[in-house]
Formats: C-alpha cells, sequence, structure tokens
C-alpha cells in the first residue's frame, strides 16, 4: 500500500503521515460484527483529508486496499476470502456494496444490482460491507471498471442528517465522508449506535485538527 506521507519529514509508521500531521490519538478501537473492506482510489492515499485510513486503524476487522481496477481473482478474495490469511475456519462472507442504486448513471445495458436479501441482514458477522473510498465521479468509475462489484447487493443510505465533514467540499448536505458513511451503513446492519458514537466524536477531532492547519 502506498503511503499517504511522502515527504522527507519524519513519518508515523501507523498512519502513514509526517508527525507533525499524525493521527494517531483519534484511532477509536470499535467492535463490530461486519467485516469492512474499503477499495480506496489511489487519489485518495495521499489525501490528508481522506478518512479512510481512521476508520480501518480503529475497526479490527477491517482492510484497506489501494486501485481503481482489481484483476477478477484478487477483487474475489477480497470480496469472500478470510481477512486474515492464518483463520483456522472461515465461512464465505455475503458482500454487500455500500452504493445508492442510481438507474440514471447505469450503462446501458447493464442490469440493476440484485436485491438485498432480508436473510442476509439475521447474522452480521457473515456480512462483508465493500466501501469505494473516492469523490463520486471517482467511485463510480471504479464501479464501472470492475464487474464483480456491479453484481453485489447494495446497501443505500437514506434519511442522513448533514456530514459534519467540514474538510471537503460536498454537492449535497447529506453526503457523507468515508468513515461517517461506514459507521452509518454498520448501524443500520447491526441494529446498534451507540457503539460508533467515540469513533464519530473521533472523527470530529480528526476533522476539527485538519481545519487548524488551514489557519496556520
Amino acid at each position: 500500500m502506498t503511503a499517504a506521507c511522502t515527504s522527507r519529514r519524519p513519518g508515523c509508521a501507523t498512519c502513514l503521515r509526517a508527525q507533525s500531521a499524525c493521527i494517531c490519538q483519534w484511532i477509536t478501537p470499535t467492535a463490530h460484527r461486519v467485516e469492512v473492506v474499503v477499495l480506496q482510489h489511489p487519489l485518495e492515499v495521499a489525501n490528508a483529508k481522506g478518512s479512510a485510513r481512521l476508520l480501518c486503524l480503529s475497526l479490527a476487522h477491517s482492510r484497506l486496499v489501494t486501485g481503481e481496477v482489481f484483476a477478477v481473482p484478487a477483487l474475489q478474495a477480497l470480496l469472500t476470502a478470510p481477512l486474515q490469511p492464518q483463520a483456522a475456519t472461515h465461512r464465505p462472507k455475503h458482500a454487500i456494496l455500500l452504493y445508492p442504486d442510481t438507474p440514471q448513471h447505469r450503462a446501458p445495458g447493464l442490469p440493476a444490482p440484485p436485491v438485498l436479501a432480508s436473510a442476509l441482514l439475521r447474522d452480521p458477522s457473515q456480512l462483508r460491507l465493500i466501501v469505494l473510498d473516492g469523490t463520486w465521479r471517482k467511485s463510480r468509475k471504479m464501479l464501472y471498471q470492475n464487474p464483480l462489484l456491479q453484481q453485489l447487493p447494495r446497501l443505500s443510505l437514506q434519511g442522513m442528517p448533514a456530514s459534519n465533514y467540514l474538510i471537503r467540499k460536498a454537492h449535497r448536505p447529506d453526503q457523507l465522508s468515508t468513515l461517517e458513511a461506514t459507521c452509518a451503513a454498520l448501524m443500520q446492519l447491526e441494529g446498534s449506535v451507540g457503539q460508533f458514537a467515540p469513533l464519530l466524536r473521533a472523527f470530529d477531532g480528526f476533522v476539527a485538527q485538519q481545519l487548524r492547519y488551514r489557519t496556520k
């Protein structure tokens, strides 16, 4: 994975940022049953405003992978294979894509994504949430360029409050950061809100830290 800190300044080995901009204080270990795989667009890696790495450092059952077009075997493994190679036993997970179904942006001839079966939601520990980390345009391109992602049932967030992600421009008030959107999805899938509140509060601290850099 490409390091987010590419300068010659001393870097943090954990968050991969310059030590002067380290975000490790905001890492908040959070219990969760749904596994999370974040597919990060390469242009997001060095973006100091990105929240994906903080998210994955806080979620034990998660993985952050950088790329735009993935080889089919590699992507299939990310959808179903164990996140920890040393796992003794493993039942293939049911992958769900965190992405809205937008018929107006569907390529001609492309079928609608499969319906998310309610039976899949009965056991969150058997689910794996796939998250695309990038701008709307970049994530849509990633979706089109990886047909396996198009075949996944989708989870669409509805009625979300305005984002606290004040360090990046959004086209709509309800557009969320990767961390916020993933937490909202996990709340929905696991039927729990309180366990993710500390991570969201830490995210607010991360945003405030980035805002302070703007005034220096």
